[in-house]
């Protein structure tokens, strides 16, 4: 089967220009001056439009638990575990 129309490479190159990735829009937050993307909560401060949204002091606490409960879960050490055993030799 033969191309009935075919399109040189410019026209091609021409076509496919706008399926590029293109640059995230970053703003900065208003609370902490942060960079973030528009209309989002901020990760750094966990505010949206003025207001606390997000406790991230209490998320990043949860995550450490979540952390320590799998090492454990796995035998593994701490950091903490480590220097109780390195301080008691």
């Amino acid at each position: 089967m033969v191309v009935r129309m075919r399109l040189n490479r410019s026209q091609t190159g021409s076509r496919r220009s706008d399926k590029g990735y293109k640059k995230k829009a970053l703003v900065l937050c208003s609370e902490c001056g942060a960079r973030k993307l528009p209309h989002r909560v901020c990760n750094n401060c966990g505010t949206y439009k003025g207001r606390m949204v997000i406790d991230v002091n209490a998320e990043v606490a949860r995550l450490e638990k979540r952390k320590s409960a799998k090492r454990a879960e796995r035998g593994e050490e701490t950091s903490d575990e480590k220097k109780t055993v390195e301080e008691k030799k």
